[in-house]
């Protein structure tokens, strides 16, 4: 019966101590839930601890501290490959893979994409293309096929022109 007391109190106090988790507010309104996270990136609890990055510039916005890739080639990369299905993507990291392709339902060709976005500027170098090919073989298995580097540079270029129409869009 005390231990069941002992916890019973421990958890109210447990409880008690918890807070309301309303922020503070300066100037009589709540603050958005995009405020309140944009305050608590790269902090451990939101107050004190610095976990990474040190503290943030004033002006600069949680997203601008965090993604490090070209926004016209993440977006246009998506719009390049947005019939194959996607295995994962990776906006901070650059990273986009897709899972294996088939043209057709009878062909007899399938393909894989690792894309990797490296820089953050718009330019033909900040992009990477990785192409994965197999091809079935006689008794029905995927057998590992060399893919063309000129496959590679293809879809390279387009993603590159689709980002340029991108930005093109976003300026007028």
């Amino acid at each position: 019966m005390l231990k069941k007391f002992t916890v019973l109190i421990s958890l109210v106090s447990l409880a008690a101590c918890s807070g309301t988790g309303f922020e503070a507010v300066d100037n009589d309104y709540p603050k958005s839930r995009d405020e309140v996270i944009a305050d608590r990136v790269g902090k451990l609890t939101g107050e004190g601890i610095v976990l990474i990055g040190g503290k943030r510039k004033p002006g600069n916005s949680a997203t601008t501290d965090s993604i490090n890739v070209n926004s016209y080639l993440w977006r246009a990369t998506l719009d390049t490959v947005y019939s194959m299905p996607l295995n994962s993507a990776d906006p901070f990291g650059g990273v986009i893979m897709t899972d294996w392709y088939q043209n057709s339902e009878g062909s007899r060709e399938r393909y894989k994409l690792n894309i990797y976005i490296i820089g953050a500027e718009l330019r033909s170098d900040a992009i990477r293309v990785k192409v994965f090919k197999q091809k079935l073989d006689g008794k029905g298995t995927w057998k590992d096929v060399e893919a063309s580097s000129e496959m590679e540079a293809e879809i390279e270029n387009r993603i590159l022109l689709r980002a340029r129409e991108i930005k093109v869009g976003s300026d007028n």
